[in-house]
This record gives structure tokens, sequence and C-alpha cells, in this order.
């Protein structure tokens, strides 16, 4: 993945402040060219700065209120398989590998404390998981946010 330089800083933030804005106001914002501007998106969604759109969609919104961590041990030899496996089920919303007493950080949503139950079963029946262990998000009290980032760019 690239280095954001200051130019594609300026250009973010621009983005950050206003998703929708069109090419033509991003620059205009910016004071730079609807050439540069459209040649930077292009090369930072290429390149993967830029990540797709559903990471703004709010789960709460689509009838899931509830947000758990599943810390998931799985057998070594079977991580790609149970990694493919967790990419299938709808409510994993992200898996992490992580170091430490564990192998994978989980995050799904459901619909409640039922639904939670039936896709914990339906992790911990994966061949390759071990173990698992379930948190409860009780309250988010800071928004994924890289803003104060970009500032410091």
């Amino acid at each position: 993945m690239p280095d954001v330089d200051a130019i594609d800083t300026r250009i973010l933030l621009a983005l950050n402040d206003d998703p929708r804005a069109a090419a033509v106001t991003l620059a205009e914002r910016t004071g730079l060219s609807r050439n540069t501007i459209q040649a930077r998106l292009t090369k930072l969604e290429s390149s993967g700065v830029l990540r797709p759109f559903e990471r703004r969609i709010s789960p709460v919104a689509l009838g899931y209120p509830l947000g758990a961590f599943i810390f998931t041990t799985v057998t070594q030899r079977k991580l790609q398989e149970v990694a493919d496996a967790l990419a299938a089920i709808p409510e994993v919303v992200q898996v992490l590998g992580i170091s430490g007493p564990v192998d994978l950080q989980v995050h799904v949503v459901a619909r409640d404390a039922d639904d939670l139950y039936r896709i914990a079963g339906r992790i911990l029946d994966i061949e390759g998981v071990e173990k698992t262990n379930t948190t409860l998000v009780m309250r988010q009290l800071v928004n994924f946010r890289l803003t104060p980032l970009l500032d410091q760019c």
C-alpha cells in the first residue's frame, strides 16, 4: 500500500467532510485541479487506501443491534479453511488474526441473544475451530476514526 502524501491528505480530509462530494467540489475545496482529484481518487481506490462504503452502514439499521467479539482458537494448519468458513457467515463483519492466547478476533452482529447463540454455535461447528469465547459489546465509546491521523500528516 502506498504512503499517503500531503496532497492525498488534503483530498481525504475534504472527502471525510463530505463523502458524496463530486470531484469538482473536492477540487474547489482543496485548490487542486479536477483532473488531479480524479487521478488521486483512482489511485487511492485501486491501492486500497479508500475502503468500501459499507463501513459507514450501521448494522443497527439493518436489524442487528447486538454486537459481539468471538475470540477463537483454531488448529493452525486449518487457519485458511476457518477464515473461508467465517467469510461465508453473513453476520461475521470482520475477522482479525491476533497474537496472544487466541488466534482470531471475530466481530459479529446479531438480532438478539438467541441469534448470537446461533451464530456462535455455527462458528464453533467449523472444522478447525477448537474453542471460542464470546464477549458482548455493551457500548461503542469511540467510533472508528482516522481523522486524527490525517490531521497529523
